[in-house]
Parts: structure tokens; sequence; C-alpha cells
């Protein structure tokens, strides 16, 4: 057994609340109370982001799909991406968009798809010239978020997660 691992107590294996401050033995059980609720707050903290991104991606690939002749429009005039005809690039950004979003939500091939989503947003940037300073901002938000996820993954509160547990299961 690790002497430094916590023990139920919440103190190291082999001291008693007798042999340390007060103060001491205080501050390991609060760690140790820190280390068990720790795991939790990260996998809620990943499925927010997860929601987050499924929020802006899913109602602007939405957006996209109710109005095609628009988005049409949009990719061959106003957004620029190189070496993709207009038309292939419009379906693969909407189609990355909602689909994309679709997996982190699930928390389903969640690093994948995170990376998938940041190489979408990426090619938003680098395609839109007219992009406000705001708006640029936006899309460092949503690509640290995507690059958060493909990094950590998605948190126990996943399709991920609960495969991943299965598959040890076995």
């Amino acid at each position: 057994m690790n002497p430094h691992t916590p023990s139920r107590s919440g103190l190291p294996h082999g001291l008693s609340a007798a042999a340390m401050p007060a103060w001491r033995a205080q501050l390991l059980r609060m760690d140790a109370l820190g280390m068990r609720v720790l795991p939790w707050l990260q996998t809620l903290a990943l499925l927010a982001v997860r929601l987050f991104l499924l929020d802006v991606f899913f109602r602007a690939g939405l957006s996209k799909l109710l109005d095609w002749d628009s988005t049409l429009f949009l990719f061959q005039e106003e957004y620029r991406v190189p070496l993709l005809p207009p038309e292939l690039a419009a379906v693969m950004g909407t189609a990355g968009e909602l689909g994309l979003s679709s997996l982190l939500a699930l928390g389903l091939l969640t690093r994948p798809a995170a990376v998938g989503l940041f190489l979408v947003n990426l090619m938003a940037v680098i395609s839109y010239p007219d992009l406000t300073a705001a708006g640029l901002k936006d899309h460092q938000l949503w690509g640290v978020l995507c690059m958060v996820l493909a990094l950590f993954g998605p948190g126990a509160l996943s399709a991920d997660g609960f495969l991943w547990r299965w598959l040890r299961g076995r």
C-alpha cells in the first residue's frame, strides 16, 4: 500500500490525528475529499463543454440546412474555402457542424469528433475574410474547447466512457 495514499479517515496510512497538528490532519482530510470529488466535477465540466459546443455548432449547421439556397450563395460569394468547390465546402461544413457536434453531445468518438470540429472551426476562420475581432474571439474559444475535449476526452458521463468501462469489465 502506498504510504501517501489517504486512508478512509483521509490521513496517510500509518498516521493518526494525534501524531500531527490538527490543522495538518484537517488539510489532509480535505485533500482526500477533494480527490474523491474532483473526477466528478471534471466529468460535469466536460459534459458542459460538450453541450455548449453542441449548441453553438448544431445551431449553425441547422441554420445552413434550413436555408440551403442562402448557404450556397454565401459559400459561392462570401466564404473563400481553399481547394474545395463552394458546393462541396457547404455540404462538408454543414455536415461537420451537425454530425460532429452531435457526436460530441453523446460523447461518442469524442476525440476524433473534437478534432474534426476544430478543423471545421479553423476553416470557418480562414475562409471568412470579414470576421470581426469579437467573432474571432468566439472562434478561438470554440477551438480551445474542442482541443480540451481532444486532449482530455469526454469524461465518465459519455458513450465513450460507458463503452470503455464495459470493455474493461469483460
